[in-house]
């Protein structure tokens, strides 16, 4: 029976079911519609509990959330330290296996900097990440590109009036999150700062609209990504913005990836997250 509630809390809480639907069959499980109602306090408390995570810096606040995007109602990943009033926050886009619990996990340390920060599931629209990744591909392609950068734009705007926010907000990503954070930067002029990973880069001609300061990391071997840089800092120079570029040395595609030991160079993973870090608190400060 407690793996069973367990369950159906999850389902209810991670958006899969309504609150009226987790009561009703609460109530079937513990026999009463009193006796589900005096439990769901438990459920939340241990909830709580259990989503606060500790990298020896913060302890964290987790939650998944849905907030307006462009499209309807995207699902997301929020993560904040338990303690404090208002953070700067900052955006994670997931690359293209969608929001599994590698992203999940980096949104957490993001937050364990001090950051309030907010991981989209980009695939919302078509039914969300889906437990067995094997075919995400399919669903990646039903995706709309104009739409979901809209998405993300809408993720701006609601940690902008956050309550829990300074107002003031970054956004990261990886690969297709990479790609989707430049233009993020792009098409919202209330971008306050971004860090693309290993993204492919705006057309030259869209990079004037670009107001946020932007750093850039790149592997050294990425030739498809990296065939992309030299005009994409022609236009960053171009329009006078704000830039960093930084290369890794003998890093692969997705070198920050700690779950793909093919992939992950953890000294170049550890450099690129000080540097990002350092230029969230710069950027992102009151």
């Amino acid at each position: 029976m407690k793996n069973q509630i367990h369950k159906l809390f999850s389902d209810y809480k991670t958006g899969k079911t309504s609150r009226r639907y987790f009561i009703r069959q609460l109530a079937m499980i513990t026999g009463s519609s009193a006796a589900a109602l005096s439990l769901v306090p438990v459920l939340e408390e241990n909830e709580l509990r259990s989503g606060r995570a500790g990298d020896g810096k913060s302890e964290l606040i987790t939650e998944f959330i849905k907030y307006p995007g462009f499209t309807g109602e995207m699902r997301a990943f929020l993560a904040r330290p338990a303690k404090g009033k208002k953070f700067p926050a900052v955006i994670v886009i997931h690359e293209n296996k969608g929001l599994v619990p590698h992203i999940q996990d980096v949104t957490k340390r993001m937050a364990g900097e001090g950051f309030l920060t907010l991981a989209p599931d980009a695939l919302s629209p078509v039914g969300g990440t889906p437990d067995d990744i094997s075919n995400v591909g399919s669903l990646f392609k039903q995706l709309n590109g104009e739409e979901t950068t809209k998405n993300f734009v809408a993720a701006v705007k609601y940690l902008k009036t956050n309550p829990l926010t300074n107002g003031k907000v970054g956004c990261t990503g990886f690969c297709w999150g990479g790609a989707i954070t430049n233009q993020v930067a792009v098409n919202s002029p209330e971008l306050d700062a971004a860090v693309p990973y290993y993204g492919r880069q705006p057309a030259p001609e869209d990079v004037e609209k670009i107001k946020a300061p932007v750093m850039a990391h790149y592997a050294e071997n990425d030739p498809g990504i990296n065939a992309g840089i030299q005009a994409f800092e022609e236009a960053l120079k171009k329009y006078g913005k704000e830039y960093k570029i930084f290369m890794y040395e003998g890093t692969g595609h997705a070198f920050n990836n700690d779950s793909n030991p093919d992939r992950y160079n953890e000294q170049a993973a550890k450099l690129a997250w000080e540097r990002t870090v350092s230029f969230f608190r710069e950027k992102l400060k009151d």
